[in-house]
Formats: structure tokens, sequence, C-alpha cells
């Protein structure tokens, strides 16, 4: 008897094609709030470019704007591939639910290319705790987000949510549970979990949401281990009137670069 598939896994298992469009059935444990987690809406639209357009090279930049909420249920991804060159492909995605658009992502393959250019892998500074004495925050039903059922995330710098503390910047170390998913959807993922840091500065408990998102990945000198805690580098840059302008680094177990990322976001109350 096979075991029995995880949640996200089962999920994209489910998935059905017919053209150009992508059919996905969201359930309510990936839900935030009223609408399902951003990083799940962008991975659901990164796995129909590759079921359409194909996987002939890796994804090293996604921009994600998120229209409306996407509850649970029944979503389509409309794919269409906007230019495909000699190395770089560029490919359009669009998040539908009940007929109005909720996501429009924009992703660029590129394939390896040879450069006269030195090569520079950034080196991961040290966090103040590490992921095994790290403060790992539990899910309460109705309390924390639903989607953070799946996920494992532990301060090792920064505020928590709404704590009421000093501090605009986070380190956070985090992995995805009882998973082993392919590491580009991984990547973009575990690059939208944690809150805003922003987020540690309240006291009471106020919705936040991502409006737009820039992403760019790398692609790791080494492959990237299967089990192990990944960290976020989480940075506000500026924040009023409702809004947070904050960056983000993501690092894979063993220190190397995953990814970029800038977000605007929006803290409702």
């Amino acid at each position: 008897m096979s075991a029995p598939l995880s949640p996200l896994t089962a999920l994209l298992s489910r998935r059905s094609r017919e053209g150009d469009v992508v059919s996905m059935a969201i359930t309510d444990d990936w839900l935030q709030g009223r609408t399902t987690f951003g990083g799940l809406v962008a991975t659901l639209g990164v796995q129909a470019m590759h079921d359409v357009a194909g996987r002939a090279a890796p994804l090293r930049a996604l921009q994600t704007n998120f229209i409306g909420p996407v509850g649970a249920g029944p979503v389509q991804v409309a794919v269409t591939t906007l230019r495909a060159g000699k190395n770089m492909r560029q490919v359009q995605a669009t998040v539908s639910q009940g007929g109005e658009p909720a996501a429009l992502l924009v992703g660029v393959f590129g394939a390896a290319r040879e450069t006269a250019l030195p090569v520079l892998h950034p080196q991961q500074p040290a966090a103040a705790t590490a992921a095994s004495e790290a403060r790992v925050l539990p899910f309460i039903a109705g309390v924390t987000p639903n989607f953070t059922q799946h996920l494992q995330m532990g301060w090792a710098e920064g505020p928590v949510p709404f704590s009421g503390q000093p501090g605009w910047n986070t380190r956070i170390h985090l992995r995805l549970k009882d998973e082993a998913l392919d590491p580009e959807l991984l990547t973009v993922l575990l690059s939208d979990a944690p809150p805003t840091p922003a987020l540690g500065q309240l006291k009471e408990r106020k919705p936040a949401s991502s409006v737009s998102w820039s992403l760019e990945l790398r692609s790791p000198p080494q492959p990237i281990p299967a089990d192990g805690w990944w960290r976020i580098d989480m940075d506000t840059k500026a924040a009023g009137e409702g809004y947070v302008n904050q960056a983000a680094t993501l690092w894979t177990p063993d220190g190397q670069l995953a990814s970029l990322g800038y977000q605007l976001v929006a803290v409702y109350g």
C-alpha cells in the first residue's frame, strides 16, 4: 500500500489541463484569512507555466500582482507564451476564480549562457539564533493563518507578529513539513511564507496582504538538501499610509542564495 500524498503534492496531483488552461482546486487549509496564501497562488501559477510552456530552462524571475482574493475552491490558470527566444522565454499566467481575474504573473525562464563575468556567490551572514534554538511559532487553529499548519517558522531575530516590539527586520528559519517538493516550486513558496516584519510593531491583530511581488531566483551551485531549515532575511525599507515596502533574501539549508524578493504589502487597520 503506497503512502498518502502530502498536502501540496496531493493538491498538485489533482490538477487538469485543457489547452492553455490549467485547473486546480484549493483547499481551505491553504487560506490566509479569507484569501489563499499568496506564495501558494504564485506556486500554482509557476506549475501551470511548466505544464503549458514546458520546462526547457530554469525560472530566473517572477513578477506577481495579486489582483483579488482567491478563496478555497476551483481556480483556473490561463498561460500564454509572450516571447520565446534562443536562451530566454517569458510566460504569462492569469489566475482566475469565478470568472474574475485574481492574480497576474510573468515568469522569465533563462538557459545558462557562456559569460566573461566572474562568478559571485553571496555568503550567508550569521543569524543571532540557530535553527535548533529558534522560537518556532505553533499553529493554532482559528488564530494563526490556516496555511501555516504546513510550515515551521522559527524566529532567529526580530519581533514576532503583534508583539508590539521595536524592530523592522526579521531573520526566520523555515521549512515545509512532510513534503518532497520540486526545489524551484519550493523556492517560490518559501519566499512568500513569513509575515511582513512590520506586524511586529503592532499590539493588536491586523490583516496584511501582498499587493505586488518581484522575485529573482538563483540556481544554487550545489544541489539543495532534501531536508533541513531554510532561512529568510526580511528587511523593511519604508512604511506609511497603510503600505510597507520590504526586501527579502532566501537561503537554502546549506547557506546558498536561493532568491531575492521585493514586495509591496498592504496592512489593513
